[in-house]
């Protein structure tokens, strides 16, 4: 079978994409919704530069149909790179690959980013375990270096009362009673149509700021780039089915909104927001989200409920699997100092955070 490969540069023709990137996004199985052409067209009209993007195509020779993409951008600093669309705001990266074209196609894929990168490195972050990523690297001839990127927490895409009987008695009887406690409340929770997202969301972002008040919080969160972006690519994510918007209500006033991301193998909580007055009636707003998020699984047809990244300890109270992001360097001969210089700058940032965990844990006494 043979393959044409091309690179496009130009907003306008990415999004003419959208329906051609949405077959091949249903046809790749290890697909996240971070891959969505809603998900980065809508982050690049955010948050690309001028002149930047690179997304390297390959599609059938014979019909001409999209069997494997790479979505990324130019950067100049602190190394010139090639980079995954999506940033810091989107938990996983990868590329897309038809399941049914198999190693031929990522073979032209590979053979075409070897092409596109010309002086700079190619920079894969936050490749999930299994992700077509991977199958790249493994084929990539030049200088190429793997590193271990975020944690991410999973666990099994199961129903709310299976991930509690998972755990100790104790704490099962303590889950319960939170869950219980939230009942007698009567928080009533109720997913949003498409047609009332955009409203929705922005309520989302009103009761995130509120309940971080006046504490640490990710900036980029309250900023209105962000905020244009989640709008505008999440309704029709809604319509795909790649995520679900939920309300939930007391007194029928909104206190809580969240969002989750869904995909054939995976569903996540990205981002939510919960008014404080929960605090004051003493609701467990980690519980009544993870068990809104756990009833998107109940059909069997995810395989992982995600956390996704971060460490934070209430995460642990779960039991999670601890499953490590791959950050995947690829260079050519020529850019094998690019190469060698990016591995050096992941070790020492990796010895300075090792050296802050020890000096926090030192100052705690040596508790972990």
């Amino acid at each position: 079978m043979t393959y044409t490969a091309e690179v496009v540069t130009e907003e306008r023709d990415f999004a003419a994409l959208a329906a051609d990137w949405d077959r091949l996004h249903r046809r790749y199985d290890h697909a996240t919704p971070f891959q969505s052409h809603a998900w980065l067209h809508s982050w690049w009209r955010s948050y690309g530069g001028r002149g930047r993007l690179r997304l390297v195509l390959v599609r059938d020779g014979r019909g001409g149909d999209l069997v494997a993409a790479a979505p990324l951008t130019l950067v100049r600093r602190p190394l010139p790179a090639l980079v995954p669309l999506g940033g810091a705001i989107s938990d996983y990266g990868d590329v897309l690959l038809d399941d049914a074209h198999g190693e031929e196609a990522v073979a032209a894929l590979t053979g075409a980013l070897s092409a596109a990168a010309r002086t700079a490195l190619i920079d894969l972050r936050e490749v999930r375990p299994g992700g077509a990523a991977e199958r790249v690297y493994e084929r990539w001839t030049g200088p190429r270096g793997r590193v271990d990127d975020s944690v991410c927490l999973e666990l099994p895409a199961v129903p709310m009362g299976e991930l509690i009987a998972r755990l100790p008695s104790k704490t099962q009887q303590r889950l319960r009673a939170k869950l219980r406690r939230l009942d007698a409340l009567g928080i009533q929770r109720r997913v949003v149509a498409p047609g009332e997202v955009e409203t929705a969301l922005l309520r989302l972002l009103e009761l995130h700021r509120l309940q971080w008040q006046g504490r640490k919080v990710t900036s980029e969160h309250l900023r209105p780039r962000f905020r244009e972006h989640l709008v505008r690519s999440v309704g029709p994510m809604v319509r795909g089915g790649d995520a679900v918007v939920t309300e939930f209500r007391l007194d029928e006033e909104v206190v809580a909104v969240d969002l989750t991301l869904l995909s054939p193998r995976l569903a996540g909580g990205y981002l939510y927001g919960a008014h404080p007055r929960l605090r004051e009636h003493k609701a467990d707003v980690a519980a009544m989200l993870l068990d809104s998020t756990a009833t998107h699984t109940k059909d069997g047809t995810l395989g992982t409920l995600s956390l996704l990244r971060g460490n934070e300890p209430y995460k642990h109270h779960w039991r999670p699997l601890t499953v490590v992001n791959q950050r995947l360097l690829l260079a050519r001969r020529r850019t094998a100092p690019l190469l060698k210089a990016a591995l050096c700058d992941a070790a020492a940032r990796r010895r300075g955070k090792d050296l802050l965990r020890r000096l926090r844990e030192r100052d705690r006494g040596g508790r972990p």
